[in-house]
């Protein structure tokens, strides 16, 4: 179980637990205080992907400028707390290792829950699991870097066979099912710069979770999961490369990427794609569910989702066919333990 990418997480080793100690002043879970003063959009020339990736039918597809690893996990009712507070005392210095960019834990919440619950209903069924752990990488080489490295095993419990067994055995009891990774290349990045980051001991926050509470929320993240048949995926990109953005422009927003599925990628866990998962997921992140919700009642919402500025529906007719086999699928979350590069995600 915990040989899958992003198992339940290590506890820090003592002499971790003492450094993080002397760092009172970041005893606390503290939000990012993020204002929308400067954006960042990824640049062009980075690792491309390999020629059989970059082709789909003949076309072009977009090269990737990110690199996001993901890993889903079904936590058992009532392990919620315990499994954050895995995350939060784990050991590891992931923020100050080459290539990263942005982290967090993000769980699944209803959209008409206001409450800081971390429950949705609809998880008890869903493959995907309620929690979800996602890191976005400058490159794919710095991925693989990280886990071919020290870094990883330090994380995840491989640096003993005491500490393997005592994760294994952990992960059991709060995990239902083992975890399940997806990796995606990140297209047409945005983020802006983040005014302060949170406070970091080692390359990881420090924070206190007693294991009876969830962490608070720190961010919210709206997802939609788009099923695209690969014969569809020139044409599915090009759509959203032409479309009009004005996602900088509104208050509260923190990053947006879309993420198409690296089907492969290969490592410990990694099962091929099902047909009942996405091929593609738009991913953006709000510096909270206020942020959301005004975007979404607001003119930006309206106009790219196929609405007039003055908020009349477009005639049917001006829509284009859709590409995908199945609609899409808007998932929510979240996101605590935010740790980010100072340029941004």
């Amino acid at each position: 179980l915990v040989q899958s990418f992003h198992a339940v997480a290590a506890p820090r080793t003592v002499s971790s637990i003492k450094s993080r100690a002397n760092t009172a002043a970041a005893a606390i879970v503290r939000p990012r205080s993020i204002v929308q003063l400067h954006s960042t959009t990824a640049t062009p020339n980075n690792e491309a992907t390999t020629s059989s990736d970059a082709k789909e039918n003949g076309n072009e597809l977009l090269k990737r400028d990110r690199y996001v690893a993901t890993n889903r996990f079904t936590v058992r009712p009532g392990r919620e707390a315990k499994f954050e507070k895995r995350w939060a005392d784990r050991s590891s210095r992931l923020a100050s290792l080459d290539g990263f960019k942005y982290f967090h834990l993000m769980r699944r919440v209803a959209l008409d829950d206001k409450e800081n619950s971390g429950i949705d209903p609809l998880t008890t069924t869903d493959p995907a699991g309620n929690y979800v752990s996602f890191t976005i990488w400058s490159e794919k080489k710095h991925f693989n870097a990280w886990r071919a490295g020290d870094a990883f095993k330090e994380a995840h419990g491989g640096t003993s066979l005491f500490a393997f067994v005592k994760t294994m055995v952990s992960s059991a009891m709060v995990l239902k099912g083992a975890p399940k990774p997806a990796f995606y290349d990140g297209l047409m990045q945005q983020s802006i710069l983040p005014e302060s980051v949170p406070d970091l001991v080692e390359g990881w926050r420090d924070v206190e979770a007693d294991g009876e509470n969830i962490l608070p929320a720190e961010c919210f993240v709206a997802c939609n999961q788009f099923f695209v048949p690969s014969e569809n995926a020139h044409g599915f990109e090009q759509r959203w490369k032409n479309r009009t953005s004005k996602l900088k422009e509104c208050d509260g927003f923190v990053s947006f990427g879309l993420m198409r599925r690296d089907v492969k990628a290969k490592g410990h866990g990694v099962a091929p794609m099902g047909e009942e998962e996405p091929s593609y997921m738009s991913c953006t992140i709000w510096k909270n569910r206020e942020a959301f919700e005004g975007w979404k009642s607001g003119t930006a919402f309206k106009e790219a989702h196929g609405s007039g500025a003055a908020g009349e529906e477009k005639k049917p007719q001006q829509r284009p066919a859709p590409l995908w086999s199945k609609p899409p699928v808007p998932v929510f979350y979240e996101g605590t333990l935010v740790i980010s590069s100072p340029d941004g995600a």
